[in-house]
């Protein structure tokens, strides 16, 4: 099935409101979980980017599960990061640590050869060229430093697709049901991961179907 590109950012009030309140704990469990399969160990004092970070379900989650790390938070919806900050401010103790930045990539505002972890979910799929994401990796990772990118997967035919919808969206408001069809219509499929790895010099990476509608990509650098 032929990629159908969707637009980048969730910036309406409206769709930002639908994905904050939306239940994603079984893919977010599913990122930490691979998360935690990659070894990290205790990161003390490990420096973690988020790229993509949404309501910040994801950055709650690493905060709490590793109190010693810091992380910034990169998104290019400002109603989306009013959802993180809400998300954040009633938990002090992970609030302090992390760093919300609203900006959309490529961006000359992170430092290069930085951060000890790249995290990200569910980016990959909104972005017209994947290569900014990949390039956004390889300037602001440290040597040694580890990737977790976890996105959907695009199915073999529409009619799959609408099979997940179902699965996955039908009691979802309206406005989820179709960000999630659309999602799938724009998301890649694993080959096409790989040559995109390959072309960034990222080649050393995993990339790994991890569910019946994801893929992750992992490894060290």
């Amino acid at each position: 099935m032929k990629r159908r590109p969707e637009p980048e950012l969730m910036d309406g009030a409206e769709q930002a409101l639908a994905y904050a309140q939306a239940d994603f704990s079984e893919s977010n469990s599913l990122f930490m979980k691979l998360l935690a399969e990659l070894g990290p160990g205790p990161l003390r004092g490990a420096r973690a980017l988020d790229l993509g970070c949404g309501p910040a379900d994801i950055v709650r989650r690493f905060l709490r599960a590793y109190p010693e790390a810091t992380c910034d938070a990169l998104d290019g919806s400002a109603a989306m990061l009013e959802h993180a900050r809400a998300t954040l401010d009633p938990l002090p103790g992970v609030a302090a640590r992390c760093r919300l930045l609203c900006e959309c990539l490529p961006t000359p505002t992170l430092p290069a050869d930085h951060y000890d972890l790249i995290l990200s979910n569910s980016l990959l799929h909104h972005l017209p060229d994947p290569q900014v994401l990949w390039q956004t990796v390889r300037q602001t990772a440290r040597p040694g430093a580890l990737v977790l990118v976890m996105d959907l997967m695009r199915p073999a035919s529409a009619g799959w697709a609408e099979a997940l919808v179902v699965t996955y969206a039908d009691d979802a408001p309206e406005v989820l049901r179709t960000d999630f069809r659309n999602s799938l219509f724009a998301a890649f499929e694993p080959q096409e991961v790989v040559a995109q790895l390959a072309e960034a010099g990222l080649a050393g990476l995993e990339v790994a179907v991890v569910s019946d509608r994801h893929l992750a990509v992992c490894g060290r650098l």
